[in-house]
Formats: structure tokens, C-alpha cells, sequence
């Protein structure tokens, strides 16, 4: 505690000097004693007083001798640590005690009797002293056994060491490793694991150990008189009512300190929250910058009061104006000697170890001051740095050497201070002038003095930090071993009674459970080393009445932490004669003498701290904060995983900077790659697929360097959320987590797949190939061939499917590899975590079944319709649809076959592609009416960079360009695009409408770091997209556009738009919905490569009630015939787009005043509306989703309720026509196939046999018609509930089911290739 200066003639474990030697010797193993020189030996004296007087007076020059030759060695040893130096110390400790023992018994044989009636005070001091022997009392056995504790009790203490958890290499010592950690640190894990790694490491080995020491430490000072070891130790106060004093400065300074507890205890909880924080219960010992929890200065960072001013640390102007160490003890020295005091003899600029030698000599750097007892030697050993701290504990230690210089001509019995917290008190008494603003001034270090209030009280803070902090601490430590040495506290209750009075009196707990087994008190080195505590607590008082008294001599005006002694003679002439009273006097005198009362008082340090003790109680008033801990019993929980991660960091201000570069890195990065991205799309080239690549690869390896290093930070106690939320999605690297060629390897892998996508295309015999895009697309939207539709969905498979199936594997290997190694379980994992919800399958089953009822009116419906057409051969009423006639490649959406289902042919078109041709609209027009669309509602205008740099139809220069519709954010905040070749017809007017959302999105949260420049979750960026769409194809809006003569209206009307509708809407649920189901399934294993399209059709016979029209094999891959699949793009997120815009659509509806149905809204012109939607936007990532769902729809979850109010109407017509017809709900008949999956039959080639339309083993298709049997049961029990349902439908005309969804993700992805 404090600067730990001189061994050397302050108080040591006892008052007598020579008791120090003594037990020096005593942590030293048993060796053959060099002789004491006869001549330092006791003579023989007269047993009188005056014989007494020549008995101290021999002992005094004989003292002066051995321990000139003592201390010698000591110093040689420290400054230059060899076995040879550590042999000579031995030796010279060794004869140390023989003359301490010698002339001890000496003492007692003389005088023992009589001494206390010696009329010269200053004699009784040092014979009562010199026969006072302790352990020297006990038989030899008996002190070899007290010498073998004390070694091994420094010894656990000195070599105690905390290893790494699992990484035996590495282990942490007290000094600098754990108490850097404690200091620094902020991972409330890592902390605690230094703290308890410590306590046991230290505290356990010592317990056994303690309990012997204390019954061999009684026994000899009992036999000097004393009931115990404390009551020789509180014997220097020489107070009968010291125990009562202590007691009443204590409750003098708790007001304070409850106060500064609390006001700490609130801005811990601020950093660690409820969890590790209770703000009416004990602080967790380890969260107070100390190993101890002695001192809490180390967290002035997190508890500064006004963190804006201006910071008091001068170190950084003592280094720019090349002080050295030499020049920080030539101020100290000056400082000195402005009072009138003395400067430091040759001896000590000769001798003195100032700096840390730089021959490669092992030092101890333990800053101490030293007495050589010789008169004219005294030295300070130091390591000194060039700090603000340094240049207060180089005043410190030169305050000691002060005290050595004023009290060198007393008998060396004398040679202490008053008692033992006066030596500590003298050498902090100057560091509290050298630390004030006013003494920085005047050395040059601080330009100017601020004399405001915010930072007075930013500097009474701190200082209240060290001192008052301390104040409990310092007085519980020997309360707890007076309580050991009297018997008190039994070794059966030795930790029960450390914790009881540590959250008496500091109000701290331990963090982790403690119990018998352990011995805390032991991890303080005072404790093993036996050093008495109780001094410490004393000085600290004592330096206040000391600095208010030599204030007042100096003529201070003002408030007494301002104060300066410097330069005042006046003030050093007092301070001299305390100096110079070493302990020849009773030490209330030598105080009455300074301060005019001979009683330990805190009164002047409450003075000094007024003002911050003041502002303390105005804030915890202000707060409501609990003085004191009423919970007292309430412990902290163990971190999850503990002791997992405790290497990681914590330190939200280094996260703040991590974050701040991060971003300003990726907008730059980001905004780069757009470009390159960009120049390809709009110019595809070879050397614009090589500029992209580079792209591609600087943009990784951004990602890599900045996700592992947002790994070093364990974001789980931050305050700030914003924060922590950045951090835990930059901590994801997706691919860039795969060692270099497993990444190469990996890419290639989806660009081999992508690839083979992108270039297929299907020929017929004579020569002629389709692509894709648009030749087949074309074909399934418009052809009614059976035959036809059928070639081209097979020979589309076929050539797809078959060719991608070779990667996939390895892909999904790949793709799990990357998913464990980011910390999920496997790919389908880190797709769900997206949204943040524990519960995502769940609530999208719910959504699932909520629609499912309107799903099989229009697969009935639907089927009755292509019955008409293709007649029973090829459809089957009670079975599944053929996959191939719905219109669509993936029978995805259905909006092609309107002209086949349309439920009244004869009512009028809602289509305005004629009208817009006639009126002459361009593609810039369609553009210019979506921007319209926007600001009227109070939304943002497209920048001019749009209208400049967006693609907006094909180009006519010859360049190959991706045509595929898209929306682009640039990432600098002001460059939003639109890549589209635009046609001029009502279907790109939607899709405009709709790209122009997500332009709306970018700039809405164009303010954001990057890392939130996304959707709410993966959903909303499409949500928002298509609930503009929603108003832009009503029949009113297209009206205001002048586009339809009229807003239309009639019932027939009304079912048509509503069936064209659902067919885009409804029969997507079930599509959206499986894909995932079947990729998450191959992700955990549950689907194996041999079953890949088996299980695939039996989820689309489950979900879609759909069949293939041929059969399938296994040698067969029809899912990677889908875009998203080959390309690795998740597509739940397009079924829950799907369900969210009709909730966001009837929000935005009901803001905008709109009454009636709700398919009938359009929300142009609505500025409430507008508001809501900007309001939502605005949050891009940074909130969770359902933050943003309340904005716009008043409450939190996805639910199904709003899509079924919109087709409310159409659902009524399909019960209603369903019915009339007797249409079958569902597909009981599951096991049908079209004639031309039957035809083919078994291959007369396999043992093979057709099932569901694929070929398998027999042993396969048996386990398949159990699973279909069940899968029957399971539709028979279904059917009868949805007809419940269904009649619920038609009776109480709307179904709601509220239910909670799930959570936020990202990507901006368009749901069509």
C-alpha cells in the first residue's frame, strides 16, 4: 500500500527496528549462523536507569554498525540479484538476529522491572522497545517452525500464478499481468477469472499454513506480555481506546462513502447492466479496478463526471519536454528545499538507483527509500517512468527520504515515525500538493489553471477514488485479524468472516461462490507477509489534518483541495519538527504540536472532499439511488460458458473505434465494388468480370480482416446497442472463414453452378436452342400444348438439374463447414438466425396453416379449370396438378393461366398496357410516376444521380447487359440506381413502382453505418417493395393515371381482380414456404444426397399438391432446376414478404383514412401513410424487426389476418363455387400420375419400379407407401378440420390468428431470377 518506500527506519512489523532483521531472518532456511564480532555484544551494565543509559547508549553504535552492514547487503541484493548477493543477505540478516536476540534478553535481564519508571521518556521508548523479542521468545524448534511458515507463505504468495484455461503456456503473475488485467480490462469474464484464479491460487495453498502461523505468533507475544498478536500490534498506537477511535473515524467518513459507492455502482450498472449489477445490493469485488478492491482510480474512465473536460494528465507534456528521471527527483528535490527543508546529501545522486539499469542486472523495481543508519547515507531504488504518476510517487518516496534526514541524529531505536501511519502520512501529504493543477502550473507542466467546478469535481472525484475508496478497506483487513489473533474468528469461519466484513464495511461481494475451502483474505499480500493494515488507515486520515495544518501555515486561501505548500518556509519549518520528532515522543503530541489536537480526526478530509461529496449526494438524489446495499445476500451469476472468452475484449470505447473504422472503410470498400459491379452488368466484358473479381476479392478480404477482429470483442454486457449489434454482424464472416483454398474451391463451386444456370439452354432435333430467358418462360406462359408445355419443363430439368447435381454436395459440405465454423449449427442454422428468433419454424407453420384453407380452395378451383382444358387423362380431380400447366417453370405463380380460370371471361380488362402505348409513355415516364407516387405520399425524390446514372431500358449500342430488374444502393448517400429493361406495359409499371421502393429504402436509411443499410429483416425490403405495388395496381390508381376510364366496379369485376391477384399471391405460400423446408432439411442431415428429390417432390406434393408429369429417378436434381438454389440464395424470406406487405398494406390503408375493402386501397396522396412507412424505413437494420412492424402496423408480430382480409371476397366465391361443383378440398388421391408418367412404366432394364413418378428400389418405394399411408390419415384428418374451418370462414367472414413472428434479417434480394 502506498509507495512501498523504505524497509528502512519507518515502522516495519514491529516497533523495534531490529525486530525487522529478525524476521528477515526468519523467512530464510536454517543455515550455520556466522558469528556476531564479539565487539557489537552486550557489555555489562549497572540494572538502574542510569545504567540503562549506557546500555542504549552501546546498543545505538553497535545498532549503527549491524545495520549499516545489513541494510548494505540488502541493497547490494536488490540492485543486482545473484545467488552470491542473495548468500551475502542471508548472512548479514543472519547476524541481524543474533544481535537483536542478544541484546533483547540483555534488555529483559536488566530491566524488565523497572523501566517503566524510568524518569527520561525517550529511555523507556528504547529499552521497551529492544526487549520486546516476539518470535525470538520461542524454543529453537518452535521458531524453526515459524521461519519455515513465513518462507512458505511468501514463497505460495511471491510464485502464485493464474494459467490460461486450456492453454497451459500461458500463465498470468500478479505483477503486471493480473493487476494489468484487473486495471484495464473491461470483459466482466476475463476479469473474474483473474480474480478467482488468484484467490485460489494464492488462497487455498495458504490456509493451513495461516492457522499454525497464528497459534506459534501468540505464543510469542505472550511471553512479551500480550494477550495475543493484535494486541502487540495495536500497542504502538498507545491508546487504551485506539479500537474506539477507529471506530468513530470510520462512521466519520461513511457518509461519503455510501454516497460514492452508489454513484459508482450506478455507472458500473450503466457498463454491466442488471445481470452483473444490483443497484440495491453489494458491488462484485472484481469490477473495481483492483485485485483488492482497495483502491478504484483504475475505473475513473468509466465514472469520470465530466468526461468533455479537459484531462489533468501531464504526461504527455513531461515527455515532450524531455524530462528524464534525474530531472523528475531534481523538482522533487526542490520542492523539498523550497520549504526550507534539506536537499539530498552526495550520497544520494551517487548511490541511488533512479532508473532501471540498462547493463542487464535483474533488479527488484519495487519503488523504496532507504536508510543506511550511517547519518549521512539514504537512497531511493526506483524504475522510474516518465509519468504524471511517476513524478507524485518520486515525491513520495523523496518525502521519506526527508523524514530519514530530520530524525538521523536520534537514537536508532527512534528512527521511525510517530507511529507507524505517520511515515506513509508524510510522503502522501506531498503528493497532494504535487497533484494539484496550481503546483502542475508552476513547474511548467500545465499552460494554464482551470478554476471551474465541472473540473474541480472531475478532480476530487479521482482523488476520492484512491482515498476514500480505501478507507474501509484499510480498516476491515486487521479488523478481520484482531478477530483471527484473539480467537474470534475460528479457523472454521476465517472466509465466512472476510466476506462478512468486507460487505459490512465496503459493501462488495464476491463474484463467484466462496466457501471454507478457500482463504481470500491470503490472496492480499499483507496477510501472508504479515504485515500489519491497520497503519495504512491511520495515514490516511493523518495526511489530511497534516496538509489542512501546513495549509494554514502557508496562508492557503480557498478550498483546501487547491492548496499548494510549495515555496512556503513557514509550512515546511512545522513539517520539520514532526520530521525530526521521529517516535521520541508519544505521537498525540507530535500531532497536537502540528495540527492543535492530539486526536485522529477526519474532519479536514471531509473539507477536502465538500465539494464532491456534495455533488455526490445531489446526483444519487437526483437518481434515486439506494445509499447502501439492503440486498446484501444478492450474488452475481456466472457469465455464460464461463470461462469461455475471457480473452476477448470489452472495452466499449476500443469497440466504438473498431466500429467507426469499419464503416468508414466499407462505405469507401462497398461503394467500389458497386462500381465495378455495376460497369459489368451495364457492359458485360472480360476486363469488367477481371475489375469485379479484384472487387470481389479486396471486398473478402475486408470482410475477413474486419470479422475476426470484431471476433476479439465480447459484445454481451455492452450498453450501447447500436454497438453491439454492428459488431455481432460484422463478427459473422460468412465464406471468408474457409482457409484460402477451401474458399477458392468453395467459390468455384457456386460459380460452376451459377454458371451452368445462367448458360443453359435446351435444343430442339434440329438445331434450334432456347434459353431460358425468354424463350422457355415464353413457352409456359403462353403455350396450352400438353406435349409442348411438357418438352420444355422435362428438357429444362434435364439439362439443369442433372448437371448441377455433381456440386451440390460438396456444396452443402462447404456451406455447413462455413455455418459451424461462424458458431451455428449447421447452414439451414445460420439462415434462420437472420431473423433472430428462436421460434421461426414454428410461427411460419402457424402463418402456413392460417392460409392453407384459401390455398386449397384455389388448387381446387384451379384444377376444375385445367380439368376443363386438358380433360381426365391429364388431370385428376381428387389428385395432384401436374407441375408443368400451371404457367410458370416452378408452377411458382400461377398468373399466366388467368385466361383459363378467369371466373367471369365477359367483365371488362383491368390490364393498362393499351393505354399507356396510346398515351405514349416511355420508360423514363413509368419512372418519373413511381418517383410521384412517393412524394406524394411525403417521401424522398429520387437525387439527380438517378435520373443520370440509373439504367432504365435496354441499350442500343450493342452491349450485353443483365436485364434482370434491380435496384442499387452506392453506399456513399447519395448514388441510388435502377438497372431495367424497361418495356412499356402495366406489368413494368408495377415493377417499377416496385424497384422504386427499394430506392426509397436505400435513401431513407442512407444515415446509417453500412452495417444497417438493410431490410428490418430479410423480408421487408420485398415487403415494401410489393405493398406500393399493391395501390399502383388498383384500379383507382391506374385511373388517376388516367390509364382506365373508369375506377371499375361490380361484384364480377371485383372477383376477377381478386382472382388474377391470388393467383400471384396465394398460389405463392406454399412454393415460398418449401424450399427452404427442404434445403434446411438437407443442411442437418435429415435429407441425404440419395434422397434429395425424393423427399423433394414429396414436400411439393404436401405443400403444392403437385406431381411431376414424367418420372423421376434419383439420378434427377429438379430442385437446383430453381435460380436460388444453384445461386445459394434463401428464400423463406419471400414467403414472409409475401405475408407481411398485406399487414403493412392494411396499416398504410388505415392511416391514409381509407374505408371499404381493402383491395380497393390506394394510398397515393396519403402523407400519414408516408410517415409511417419513413418512419420504419428509417430503422433500416439497427432496431429488431418487430420495432419496425409496430412503427407501421401498432403492433409486433406477422400474422396472416390482413391477406385473408384481402381476398376475404374471393375466398367467400371459392367456398361458395368449390362447393357448387363438389370439388375435393386437397388431394386424397396422392399417389396419381398423368398418363405420361404411367406410360413408361418400370425400365425393363432395372429391378427398379415407378413410385410417385420416380424410380427406386422396391425396399424404397414400400417404406414410401408407409409414409404415404400416414401422410393419408394425416389429410383425411386435415380435410374434415379445414371443412370445419372453412364453414368458420364463410360464417364469420375473416380469420384471425395473432401470433408472435419472427425476427429481423437482411439482403435485398428480388423473389424471380
Amino acid at each position: 500500500m502506498g509507495a512501498a518506500s523504505g524497509q528502512r527506519g519507518r515502522w516495519p512489523l514491529s516497533p523495534p527496528l531490529l525486530m525487522l532483521s529478525l524476521l528477515l531472518l526468519l523467512l530464510l532456511p536454517p543455515s550455520p549462523a556466522p558469528a556476531l564480532d564479539p565487539g557489537l555484544q552486550p557489555g555489562n551494565f549497572s540494572a538502574d536507569e542510569a545504567g540503562a543509559q549506557l546500555f542504549a547508549d552501546s546498543y545505538n553504535s553497535s545498532a549503527e554498525v549491524v545495520m549499516f552492514q545489513s541494510t548494505a547487503a540488502s541493497w547490494a541484493h536488490d540492485t543486482n540479484i545473484t545467488e552470491e548477493n542473495a548468500r551475502l543477505q542471508e548472512e548479514a540478516a543472519l547476524i541481524n538476529q543474533e544481535f537483536a536476540e542478544v541484546w533483547g534478553k540483555k534488555a529483559k535481564e536488566l530491566y524488565e522491572s523497572i523501566w517503566q519508571n524510568f524518569t527520561d521518556q525517550k529511555l523507556r521508548r528504547i529499552i521497551g522497545s529492544v526487549q520486546t523479542l516476539g518470535p525470538a521468545n520461542l524454543p529453537l524448534t518452535q521458531r524453526l517452525q515459524y521461519n519455515s511458515l513465513l518462507s512458505n507463505m511468501s514463497r505460495i504468495y511471491s510464485t502464485g500464478k493464474v494459467c490460461f484455461p486450456n492453454k497451459t503456456a500461458t500463465c498470468w503473475s500478479l505483477d503486471p499481468e493480473l493487476t494489468n488485467i484487473l486495471a484495464s480490462s473491461r470483459n466482466y469474464a476475463k476479469v473474474l477469472f483473474a480474480w478467482e484464479g488468484w484467490h485460489d491460487a494464492v488462497g487455498i495453498p495458504l490456509r493451513p499454513l495461516y492457522q499454525d502461523f497464528t497459534a506459534l505468533s501468540n505464543e510469542a507475544y505472550r511471553q512479551d506480555g500480550f494477550s495475543d498478536t493484535g494486541a502487540y500490534w495495536r500497542s504502538w498506537y498507545e491508546s487504551p481506546s485506539f479500537e474506539e477511535s477507529l471506530e468513530h473515524l470510520y462512521h466519520q467518513v461513511e457518509p461519503l462513502y455510501l454516497n460514492l459507492h452508489a454513484f459508482v455502482r450506478r455507472a458500473l450498472h450503466r457498463r454491466y447492466g442488471d445481470k452483473y449489477i444490483n443497484l440495491r445490493g453489494p458491488i462484485p469485488a472484481h469490477l473495481l479496478g483492483d485485485m483488492w478492491a482497495q483502491s478504484w482510480e483504475n475505473i475513473y474512465d468509466m465514472v469520470v463526471p465530466f468526461p468533455d473536460k479537459p484531462n489533468l494528465d501531464v504526461t504527455s507534456t513531461m515527455v515532450q519536454k524531455g524530462w528524464n528521471a534525474t530531472h523528475m527527483f531534481r523538482v522533487a528535490e526542490e520542492f523539498f528545499t523550497s520549504l526550507g527543508l534539506s536537499p539530498m546529501p552526495p550520497e544520494f545522486w551517487a548511490e541511488s538507483m533512479l532508473e532501471k539499469p540498462a547493463d542487464g542486472r535483474e533488479v527488484v523495481c519495487h519503488a523504496s527509500a532507504w536508510d543506511f543508519y550511517n547519518r549521512k547515507d539514504f537512497r531511493i531504488k526506483q524504475c522510474t517512468r516518465v509519468t504524471m504518476d511517476q513524478l507524485s510517487t518520486v515525491h513520495h518516496e523523496m518525502g521519506h527520504v526527508q523524514y530519514y534526514l530530520q530524525y538521523k541524529d536520534l537514537h536508532v531505536s527512534l528512527r521511525r515515525g510517530a507511529n507507524p501511519g505517520f511515515h506513509e502520512a508524510i510522503g502522501d501529504v506531498l503528493a497532494l500538493s504535487v497533484s494539484t493543477p496550481a503546483h502542475l502550473h508552476k513547474i511548467g507542466l500545465l499552460d494554464r489553471v482551470a478554476n471551474d467546478i465541472e473540473s474541480d469535481i472531475n478532480y476530487l472525484l479521482k482523488m476520492a477514488l484512491e482515498k476514500i475508496a480505501f478507507l474501509p478497506f484499510g480498516y476491515l483487513v486487521d479488523q478481520w485479524r484482531w478477530g483471527v489473533f484473539s480467537g474470534r474468528t475460528p479457523p472454521s469461519r476465517y472466509n465466512y468472516d472476510w466476506w462478512y466484513l468486507r460487505t459490512k464495511y465496503q459493501g462488495i461481494c464476491p463474484p463467484v461462490a466462496r466457501n471454507e475451502t478457500h482463504f481470500d483474505a491470503g490472496a492480499k499480500f499483507h496477510i501472508p507477509s504479515v504485515t500489519p493494515y491497520i497503519r495504512y488507515f491511520v495515514s490516511f486520515v493523518l495526511q489530511f489534518q497534516f496538509h489542512q495544518a501546513l495549509c494554514k501555515e502557508a496562508g492557503h486561501q480557498g478550498p483546501l483541495h487547491q492548496c499548494d505548500i510549495y515555496q512556503s518556509t513557514k509550512a515546511g519549518a512545522k513539517l520539520q519538527q514532526v520530521l525530526q520528532a521521529g517516535c521520541s515522543r508519544p505521537w498525540q503530541e507530535v500531532l497536537k504540536d502540528l495540527v492543535g489536537s492530539d486526536a485522529l480526526d477526519a474532519s479536514a478530509l471531509m473539507e477536502y472532499f465538500q465539494p464532491v461529496s456534495q455533488w455526490l449526494q445531489e446526483q444519487n438524489q437526483r437518481n434515486g439511488e439506494v445509499l447502501g446495499w439492503p440486498e446484501y445476500q444478492w450474488r452475481p451469476p456466472l457469465p455464460d460458458n464461463y470461462p469461455e472468452g475471457i480473452d476477448l475484449e470489452t472495452d466499449e470505447a476500443k469497440a466504438n473505434r473498431f466500429v467507426e473504422e469499419y464503416d468508414r472503410t466499407a462505405k469507401v470498400l462497398w461503394n467500389e465494388y458497386a462500381e465495378a459491379n455495376w460497369h459489368y452488368n451495364t457492359n458485360i466484358t472480360i476486363e469488367g468480370s477481371k475489375i469485379l473479381l479484384q472487387k470481389n476479392k479486396e471486398v473478402s478480404n475486408h470482410t475477413l480482416k474486419y470479422g475476426t477482429w470484431a471476433k476479439t470483442f465480447d459484445v454481451s454486457n455492452f450498453q450501447n446497442s447500436t454497438i453491439k449489434r454492428i459488431i455481432k454482424k460484422v463478427q459473422n464472416v460468412d465464406r471468408a472463414v474457409l482457409p484460402p483454398n477451401e474458399l477458392e474451391e468453395y467459390n468455384q463451386i457456386l460459380l460452376d453452378m451459377e454458371t451452368t444456370y445462367s448458360v443453359a439452354n435446351v435444343c430442339y432435333t434440329n438445331g434450334t436452342c432456347l434459353s431460358l430467358e425468354p424463350d422457355l418462360t415464353n413457352i409456359m406462359a403462353t403455350s396450352r400444348k400438353y406435349e409442348e408445355l411438357l418438352w420444355v419443363w422435362k428438357s429444362w430439368r434435364d439439362k439443369v438439374g442433372r448437371a448441377i447435381l455433381p456440386f451440390f454436395p460438396k456444396y452443402v459440405d462447404f456451406s455447413n463447414k462455413i455455418a459451424k465454423l461462424n458458431g451455428y449449427s449447421d447452414a439451414g442454422d445460420s439462415w434462420r438466425s437472420s431473423y433472430e428468433s428462436d421460434d421461426l419454424e414454428q410461427d411460419l407453420e402457424k402463418l402456413y396453416q392460417e392460409l392453407q384453407p384459401l390455398y386449397l380452395n384455389l388448387h381446387a378451383y384451379v384444377r376444375r379449370s385445367l380439368h376443363r382444358h386438358y380433360g381426365s387423362e391429364y388431370i385428376n380431380l381428387d389428385g395432384p396438378i401436374p407441375a408443368h400447366l400451371l404457367g410458370n417453370m416452378w408452377a411458382q405463380t400461377w398468373s399466366n393461366i388467368y385466361d383459363l380460370v378467369a371466373p367471369f371471361p365477359s367483365a371488362p380488362s383491368i390490364d393498362a398496357t393499351e393505354a399507356m402505348i396510346k398515351q405514349g409513355w416511355t420508360p423514363r415516364r413509368i419512372f418519373k410516376e413511381a418517383d410521384n407516387f412517393f412524394t406524394s405520399l411525403g417521401l424522398l425524390p429520387v437525387p439527380p444521380e438517378f435520373w443520370n446514372k440509373s439504367m432504365l431500358e435496354k441499350p442500343t449500342d450493342g452491349r450485353e447487359v443483365v436485364c434482370h430488374a434491380s435496384a442499387w444502393d452506392f453506399y456513399n448517400g447519395k448514388d441510388f440506381r435502377i438497372k431495367q429493361c424497361t418495356s412499356v406495359n402495366m406489368e413494368e409499371l408495377v415493377i417499377a413502382h416496385h424497384e422504386m421502393g427499394h430506392i426509397q429504402y436505400f435513401m431513407q436509411y442512407k444515415d446509417l453505418p453500412v452495417t444497417f443499410r438493410e431490410g428490418a429483416n430479410p423480408g421487408f425490403h420485398e415487403a415494401i417493395g410489393d405493398v406500393l405495388a399493391l395501390s399502383v395496381s388498383t384500379p383507382k390508381h391506374l385511373h388517376s393515371l388516367n390509364l382506365l376510364s373508369s375506377e371499375g366496379s361490380g361484384y364480377e369485376h371485383d372477383i376477377n381482380f381478386l382472382m388474377k391477384m391470388a393467383l400471384d399471391k396465394i398460389a405463392f405460400i406454399p412454393f415460398s414456404y418449401l424450399i427452404d423446408q427442404w434445403r434446411w432439411r438437407v443442411f442437418d442431415g435429415s435429407i441425404t444426397k440419395e434422397n434429395y428429390n425424393q423427399e423433394w417432390w414429396s414436400l411439393r406434393l404436401k405443400y403444392q399438391g403437385l406431381c411431376p408429369p414424367v418420372p423421376r429417378s434419383q439420378g434427377d436434381f429438379d430442385p437446383g432446376s430453381k435460380f436460388h438454389v444453384p445461386a445459394n440464395v434463401p428464400y423463406i424470406r419471400y414467403f414472409i414478404s409475401f405475408i407481411i406487405q398485406f399487414q403493412f398494406h392494411e396499416a398504410l390503408c388505415r392511416a391514409a383514412g381509407h374505408t371499404g375493402p381493402l383491395y380497393k386501397c390506394d394510398i397515393y396522396q396519403s402523407k400519414e401513410a408516408g410517415k409511417l412507412l419513413a418512419d420504419a424505413m428509417k430503422l433500416g437494420y439497427s432496431k429488431q424487426w418487430p420495432e419496425a412492424m409496430k412503427i407501421i402496423t401498432g403492433q409486433p408480430n406477422m400474422s396472416a389476418s390482413a391477406i385473408m382480409n384481402y381476398f376475404k371476397p374471393l375466398t367467400e366465391w371459392l367456398v361458395t363455387e368449390n362447393r357448387r361443383h363438389g370439388e375435393t378440398l386437397g388431394w386424397p388421391e396422392y399417389t396419381w400420375t398423368p398418363n405420361t408418367a404411367r406410360a413408361e412404366g418400370s425400365l425393363p432394364e432395372s429391378s427398379r419400379v415407378n413410385f410417385l413418378g420416380m424410380y427406386l428400389e422396391p425396399q424404397q418405394a414400400r417404406v414410401g407407401q408407409w409414409v404415404l399411408l400416414f401422410l393419408g390419415v394425416a389429410l383425411l384428418v386435415a380435410t374434415v378440420g379445414l371443412a370445419h374451418r372453412l364453414y368458420n370462414i364463410h360464417n364469420h367472414h375473416s380469420l384471425r390468428r395473432p401470433h408472435r413472428g419472427p425476427q429481423f434479417g437482411s439482403e435485398v434480394e428480388l423473389r424471380h431470377s
